[in-house]
């Protein structure tokens, strides 16, 4: 008798012109990414909820925008390693263990650190989205090369943004 395979058993069955270990190699790639985009978007409500000083108004209303577009960026993320067959990551210690990020302090910092930790945070997401395009891009996976370059692109501006802050 066959066995039948199970959803989600690392894509066995799926013939979608893009190998078994290409499909791999990009989840991977996109695993780290959705744990870095999950890590920055709990540092970024953080902030939200503990900015003080002078810049409150000004920073939470900003906090808030930036990690409501995180939030929104997560289930893209999951949603096309499920498609290529592979399970998202989902757990704390998965996300923490897969993240190129620290953890938010324990003690919120001044608003101007705040500002600097988000930044580099932003840049951080940027090099992993970078280092997981090329994978994607030699296995002729045009979804997964999309996706990265919008979040490139988001987290690239909103670092700029940021950097832009701590000139002034």
């Amino acid at each position: 008798m066959a066995k039948k395979s199970k959803a989600g058993s690392a894509g066995e069955g799926i013939d979608i012109g893009i190998s078994g270990k290409e499909r791999a190699a990009i989840a991977a790639g996109l695993s780290r990414l959705l744990a870095d985009t999950y890590t920055l978007y709990l540092t970024t409500h953080n902030f939200h909820w503990n900015v003080t000083g002078p810049q409150f108004n000004s920073l939470h209303a900003m906090f808030m925008a930036q990690y409501t577009e995180l939030w929104n960026a997560v289930d893209p993320i999951a949603e096309r390693i499920r498609a290529l067959g592979h399970v998202a990551p989902g757990s704390y210690a998965q996300f923490a263990a897969l993240s190129s990020l620290p953890d938010a302090p324990a003690e919120p910092p001044k608003a101007d650190e705040m500002v600097r930790l988000l930044m580099q945070g932003h840049e951080a997401v940027a090099r992993t989205a970078r280092a997981a395009f090329p994978t994607a891009n030699a296995a002729n996976d045009q979804p997964s090369c999309d996706l990265l370059t919008q979040r490139l692109d988001v987290h690239e501006k909103t670092a700029w943004m940021l950097r832009s802050l701590l000139q002034g």
